[in-house]
């Protein structure tokens, strides 16, 4: 993939669910990396169609893999004004090169 392709930035942020001191519960973010992505989001392609992880998916990003980084479902993605929630990460051909993450907006999850 060509590195001018990755041209969409993006942040991926790790939420943190906790309680203030009156008990009530909290949640914090932190910045895990922000990260130029190639973005892909939803359409109507046979791509799109005919892969399950996919029938959940918003859009895809792929990006340089990130070392010492071990990405997860509990991680959030922002891109400009929307969030999307990981639903899977796969790291391309096992060579450490690429990650891709299939993601859902969190204004479509129910």
């Amino acid at each position: 993939m060509p590195i001018s392709e990755l041209n969409t930035p993006i942040q991926i942020l790790r939420l943190r669910f906790g309680r203030d001191r009156d008990g009530f519960p909290t949640v914090s973010e932190d910045l895990i990396a922000c990260v130029r992505a190639r973005a892909e989001t939803r359409n109507a392609t046979e791509r799109w169609n005919n892969r399950t992880v996919l029938r959940e998916a918003s859009a895809i990003f792929t990006f340089r893999h990130i070392p010492h980084i071990d990405l997860t479902t509990d991680m959030v993605i922002v891109c400009g004004a929307d969030r999307y929630n990981i639903v899977s990460v796969e790291n391309i051909r096992g060579r450490n090169l690429y990650t891709q993450v299939v993601a859902r907006l969190e204004s479509e999850e129910s």
